[in-house]
Parts: structure tokens; sequence; C-alpha cells
């Protein structure tokens, strides 16, 4: 398995931990991460200003793994959507091709559609597979329980996905949490936006959206939130002293990206999977697991 790494913006300003657990997981799994340099913003955030520009940035990334005869992996989730729309328009959409070809040559560049992308998520649960994830598991996590957030771009536009999981009842996530042995925790408003898509534009209501999953998380019992996305990180780790402060509510909620999970479950030190780097103390977590931070 080799994929080019695509982290995005996000990850190496305020998710380390993330891209670090990602690759060691990576390596315990024999995944090679290949940094391509030539990467750049994967142009979601231009998306509402100028499309035409965003998918230039998109289809520019594309080219680049192409040329160096990769398919990439992606640890964002609004990466991997823009990725894969301007992959499938330029498959599905003549006159989109047509511009994006035209705008590609202006800068050098050519993309003839040869690249897959996929989530770090995804490359573990079908290129790795639960039989293998399940069989390298040698610390028991059986105590814990995880509520996953899946976020609104893993899987929509479904069609960019070519099927992958289900949009509207998605399992993938909760398969790879009970691979690891621990339980995945069912609980309302499951399928919600964190509401980070809102923040620069109304944050009371972008914080709002994040407390109401946090209320249901901690009424549901589970231990920690699982989640893949930096940005969703940002609401419901980095965010969520703010919304206990600003509701006068309490949650202590642990947040975890799926590979620390991952890592803990193989045996990694909660240091070697970035822990000491999460904004919810996990100490109590680790406790669980008879393990001192």
């Amino acid at each position: 398995m080799k994929y080019a790494l695509f982290v995005g913006c996000t990850i190496p300003v305020r998710a380390r931990h993330y891209e670090l657990s990602a690759r060691r997981v990576a390596d315990v799994f024999d995944i090679e991460l290949v940094d391509l340099p030539g990467f750049t913003c994967c142009g979601f955030p231009l998306g509402a200003i100028n499309k035409r520009t965003s998918m230039l940035m998109s289809a520019r990334n594309l080219s680049i793994a192409e040329d160096a005869g990769l398919d990439i992996c992606t640890m964002c989730n609004a990466c991997t959507s823009i990725l894969s729309e301007v992959d499938w328009l330029t498959k599905n959409d003549p006159r989109m091709k047509d511009d994006i070809e035209s705008d590609l040559e202006q800068l050098g560049y050519s993309y003839n559609g040869n690249v897959q992308i996929k989530h770090f998520a995804r490359v573990l649960y079908e290129d790795v597979g639960t039989d293998k994830l399940k069989a390298s598991v040698n610390r028991d996590l059986s105590d814990l329980e995880f509520a996953s957030h899946y976020g609104c771009h893993y899987l929509k536009p479904s069609e960019f996905y070519g099927g992958f999981d289900d949009p509207e009842d998605p399992q993938s996530l909760d398969a790879l949490v009970s691979a690891v042995g621990a339980t995945p925790a069912n609980y309302e408003n499951k399928r919600e936006c964190c509401g980070g898509a809102l923040l620069a534009i109304d944050e009371s209501i972008s914080l709002q959206m994040s407390r109401d999953k946090l209320e249901c998380v901690k009424a549901s019992g589970a231990d920690a939130i699982n989640l893949i996305c930096p940005f969703c990180s940002v609401m419901y780790d980095d965010s969520q002293r703010r919304i206990e402060r600003t509701y006068g509510a309490e949650y202590n909620i642990p947040v975890l990206y799926y590979p620390q999970i991952l890592g803990l479950a193989v045996g990694l030190d909660p240091r070697e999977v970035g822990l000491d780097m999460n904004r919810v103390n996990t100490s109590a977590l680790l406790a669980k697991l008879g393990i001192s931070d």
C-alpha cells in the first residue's frame, strides 16, 4: 500500500497529533505515505467565493499525484470532498472537464483522471481491513465506548465516493471501533454537523450545534468521541471548554482521532499517538486501560 499523503492546511497547524498518530499507525500496517512537495491547499475554502479557482487548486494537486504515479490518501473530510469532486467532474461533466483542462494548461499541468482519492479511515477499512485490525490488537479496549462522529464530507455527496458506505446510515467508523475491541455508541443526532462550517459566519450558532452534539454524547454514556476530521476536532476538542463556559455546562469528553484509538489498541504509547496534545484531558480514559499518562 502506497499513497501520496495529503494533509491539507489545518492539520499541520492545529492537529499535529492527528498526523503523528496516522503516520505511526501507517508504519504498523505497512502503509507507505509519501510526501509530495508540490501539494498545496486543496481549494475547498475558496469554493463559496470562486468555484473555478477552487477546482483549479484541487486539480493541480491531482495532477501532481498523477505525475508521481500515486493515489491520494487524505486525512481531512473537506480535502477529501473537493479532490473527489474535481476528479468526478473530469470524468462525468464534459463542460467542467474542459474548463479544468484549460485552466490547468495555463499553469503547465494536466490531469487525466488516473488518481483515486481515499480518506485514511477508508484506507484502514478497505485496504487493511477489519480482520487484520482485529488480529493486530494487543491492548484490551473492551471497557471503552466511543461515539463516532462521521462529519459532513466523509461520505457526501455520495456519488463522489463510488458508493462507499451509506451516507444516511454510516457504519464504517463504528466498524473500525468494533475492530479494536471497543464499543461503538449509539446516540441522538449522530449524523448532525459539528457546526464548524458556520464558525466564521455565526459563532453562536456554530457553538450551539457543537453543544447539542456534546449533550447527546454525554447522555449516551460514551467515554470519548471518535472522529476523523481536523475541523470537527476544532469544534469538539479545542472549543469544548469554551462551550462549557458559554452554556454553564460540564462535559469533559475526550475527543480522539481514530488513528489514536487504533494506535492505543496495537500497543503504542499514548505519547506516540499524540494524546498529550489533545485539548480535553485523556487521563481518565487511559486509567481505564491501566495506563498512567
